[in-house]
């Protein structure tokens, strides 16, 4: 049987990371199209001096083609949880399906605890501690072979810059629906009041990374990462956030990376438009079960052909 605090576990977690990473090729694509040509030369910059990382596992030649010809398009987003003196774990992997053809995008995350083939190692272990043993490249091997599908681009943000990106926007504004100090994260005892608040970068770490003082555990926690990085896109899509743009490119070059270069994510801008008017999210589903101790999330083999479907392009697989 299941228990309550597995089915804690099992339950959804949004789609946080995946914008963020839209938010971010959002900025670059701004400065392309109609900006001052001294914030598109520095985003072009940004991009290809210091975000822009070519991986062994993706043979960019070929999304290159498919992207020529508009054929569908899988990337990996990649939220990662990277400190000083840690090599990290992915917190969150989305594959996100661009199908131009459909004017659609398909979002299907995979929770971190899945249980799988770890590629490269041979063992079985949770999905995200791929990356923990092998970087990206073992991230994207064990996806492609989990899925059964071919991923064209990749996308990865540190957590760590979400701090960064909130002072880089001048702060946000939320609303707190639980009255608490921290003594966790940063243990130094920021106190949030109940209602609205307006949150600096540290204080907005410290107030996405609560979870042992709210009765609602992750589901709370899951909650405040939402109005945060709903904050985030609300603040850097005024136009009071132009002036910003060269601070929050700072951050993202210190947080992020991708196999993407400017000219592809400007290629992006101009043929997959359209796809952004219809975006639909799938969370897969499992059972959960402990296994020598350990707490892991079984996706049945149906679940797995069902998002290889939809992935894929096939009907079978059409949410």
């Amino acid at each position: 049987m299941v228990s309550r605090q597995d089915k804690k576990k099992q339950k959804r977690k949004k789609g946080k990371w995946w914008k963020i990473t839209l938010l971010t090729v959002a900025f670059f694509l701004l400065a392309g199209g109609g900006y001052l040509y001294s914030v598109y030369n520095d985003a072009k910059q940004t991009v290809d001096k210091k975000i822009h990382e070519n991986v062994s596992s993706i043979d960019t030649s070929v999304g290159d083609k498919k992207m020529k010809e508009q054929k569908p398009l899988n990337v990996l987003l990649m939220g990662v949880d990277e400190r000083s003196g840690d090599v990290g774990r992915s917190d969150a992997l989305m594959v996100l399906s661009m199908k131009p053809s459909e004017d659609k995008i398909n979002i299907v995350s995979i929770p971190r605890d899945t249980r799988t083939t770890i590629a490269g190692r041979g063992t079985v272990d949770k999905i995200n501690h791929a990356y923990a043993f092998g970087g990206t490249d073992m991230s994207i091997n064990t996806v492609e072979n989990f899925l059964d599908i071919e991923l064209d681009y990749y996308v990865k943000m540190n957590m760590e810059g979400l701090s960064g990106l909130v002072d880089a926007v001048g702060g946000v504004t939320v609303n707190n629906s639980l009255q608490w100090t921290d003594k966790g994260y940063y243990q130094k005892g920021y106190v949030y009041d109940k209602g609205t608040i307006q949150l600096n970068g540290p204080q907005a770490m410290g107030y996405v990374r609560m979870r042992k003082q709210d009765p609602r555990g992750d589901v709370g926690r899951n909650e405040r990462q939402r109005q945060v990085i709903q904050a985030i896109i609300d603040k850097g899509a005024s136009f009071s956030s132009v002036n910003k743009i060269g601070s929050i490119l700072d951050v993202l070059g210190d947080n992020m990376n991708t196999n993407l270069e400017f000219a592809d994510m400007r290629k992006l801008f101009t043929s997959y438009r359209n796809v952004a008017k219809n975006v639909e999210t799938y969370q897969m589903t499992g059972t959960g079960t402990t296994i020598g101790g350990i707490w892991y999330l079984q996706v049945p083999d149906a679940e797995v052909q069902k998002v290889h479907n939809m992935l894929q392009n096939s009907k079978e697989g059409q949410l």
